[in-house]
Order: structure tokens, then sequence, then C-alpha cells
């Protein structure tokens, strides 16, 4: 067991400690760190002007687009599982966005959004509808934010598309020999079956959705250099007006550009108090809708 309790111990237990330990100092990267007790976690609470709107920000994120990531990904593995032909292709296809580097995606999705001449927008206006501006505006950019991620369920997809080739069949023939119809067959046999898949996405999803950043940035420094922001990237972080202002973002914000590195190392704590108590509350819920086959 060596190389894995050396493993934890270097990039998983010593940061941790020490974060948790910078959390109670004043520390710049410079200078050694200064003790300062619980200052970090006062000012968090009652005086960091961005804090709530990151906050809102993050838990907009996993309410919204947590549960439709899940729902598409299983919706897509239900319709591949119907295919009559080209099962491969089509799951190819779908699991083929998983593959492409968030950067990458990001800025792909910054020039097919772009309201003035971008693809999507210059379709809907050839149909008469006027386009929104997308990652330009307070009001569209968390939407737009959704659907980059709703293109890249190709891993949730994947677990969603074994759990239901795995699901019994004898369980569907005895369902149409009572007469259920679809409906039926999903709520009572497919659902119960893959639930702890299920929890597994959701427990994922929510833990990613705290942890929101890469997409973001490139999306905020991208269009906000476009609309005339600072030059410097991380002061465009947010754009715009903080609608792209994650938690993650701020604790970046906090650490590597400002260089309030205990600040942010209590942010990070508090961040992993939170990751915990959320995953803790699914996982207690899920005893009344998750089954297990040897219960």
């Amino acid at each position: 067991m060596s190389p894995w309790i050396v493993g934890f111990t270097v990039f998983f237990g010593y940061p941790l400690v020490a974060s948790a330990y910078l959390s109670f100092t004043h520390y710049d990267l410079l200078a050694p760190p200064r003790w300062v007790g619980l200052a970090n976690y006062d000012f968090m609470l009652h005086k960091d002007p961005q804090l709530t709107g990151a906050v809102k920000n993050t838990l907009w994120f996993m309410a919204i687009a947590v549960p439709l990531q899940v729902l598409f990904a299983f919706g897509v593995a239900g319709m591949v599982t119907r295919a009559k032909a080209g099962v491969g292709f089509f799951r190819t296809v779908f699991y083929l966005p998983t593959l492409a580097p968030p950067v990458a995606a990001t800025l792909g999705f910054t020039y097919i959004l772009n309201p003035a001449t971008g693809p999507v927008n210059s379709l809907l206006s050839a149909l008469g509808i006027e386009g929104p501006l997308w990652f330009e505006s307070p009001t569209w950019a968390k939407p737009s934010l959704t659907l980059l991620s709703l293109w890249g369920i190709g891993n949730t997809m994947i677990i969603f598309l074994a759990a239901l080739l795995d699901v019994p069949r004898h369980l569907y023939e005895s369902a149409d020999l009572d007469g259920a119809g679809g409906w039926q067959k999903l709520r009572w046999v497919t659902l119960p079956t893959i639930s702890p898949v299920l929890l597994f996405a959701l427990v994922i999803g929510v833990i990613d959705a705290l942890q929101y950043f890469t997409q973001a940035y490139v999306a905020s420094s991208i269009v906000g250099g476009g609309a005339g922001q600072a030059s410097d990237p991380a002061n465009r972080l947010g754009y715009p007006e903080g609608s792209t202002m994650f938690y993650p973002l701020l604790l970046y914000q906090q650490g590597f550009r400002f260089f309030n590195m205990g600040y942010a190392s209590a942010m990070a704590i508090v961040l992993l108090v939170v990751a915990f108590l959320f995953t803790a509350a699914i996982i207690r819920n899920s005893r009344r809708w998750v089954h297990y086959a040897a219960r």
C-alpha cells in the first residue's frame, strides 16, 4: 500500500493540512504566513462584496445545469439503446465531444454563439428570429455555459448506456405481460434498476458544478476581451456584469491575482466542507429512491 499512501500524503493529505493552516493566516506568497485567526472567515461571511454573487451563480449552475445534464445524458442513452442500426456510430458521435479539451470546446462555443457573426444567430436571423446576446448578456451567459455542458455529456451518457443495457430483459417481459405501457416500464422497471447509476451521476455532477472553473474562465476572458475589457484576462473574470463569476473563479482571483492566498485557502476549505455536506445530504436522501439488487 506504500505507493498509494505516499501519493495520498503528497498530493492530498499535505495540501489539505497546509490549506487548513494557511486559512488562518495572512499569506501573500512572498512574506511568511502571519497568523490572523478567523479574520479570513469573518471577511468571507461579512465583507467580501463578490462572494454573494459567486455563490448564487454556483448554486444556479448546480440547480439548473446538473439536472439537465443527467436528464439529457439519460435521454441520449435511451435513444441509443433503441436504435435499430448504427449503434456504434451514434455512441461514438455522442461521446466524441468529451474528448475535446475544455479550453478548445469553450473557444468553439464562443464562436458559434457569437451574437454578431456566429452561425446560430445567423440561422435564427434567417428564420426571422432575433437571437440573444449569449455570452455577451448577463441573462444568457450562464445558459450558454449550460449548453456547453450539455454538449459534453459523453461520459455520463456512456455510463447510462451501460446501465440501461444491463437491465434484465425478463423484467420488461413481465411488465408487458401485466399490460404496462412505456411510461409504466420506465417508472417501475428502468429507473429503479439504474437508480444507483443515477445517484452516481448526480453526486459527480454536483461536485463538478461546485468546482466549475475552466469553461467560465475561458468564456469570460475571451468574450470580455472582445468587448473592450482590460487587457489582463484576470480582470475580465465574471464578464458580463459578474454573471459568470463562479465560486472557484473568485477563489482563483483572490489567490493568484490579488495574492490573498490565506483568504483563498479559507475559501477552499469552505468549498471542501460544502461539497462534503451536499454529497452527504444527497446520499442520505437517496435511501428513499435508490434500490440495490442485494436488498
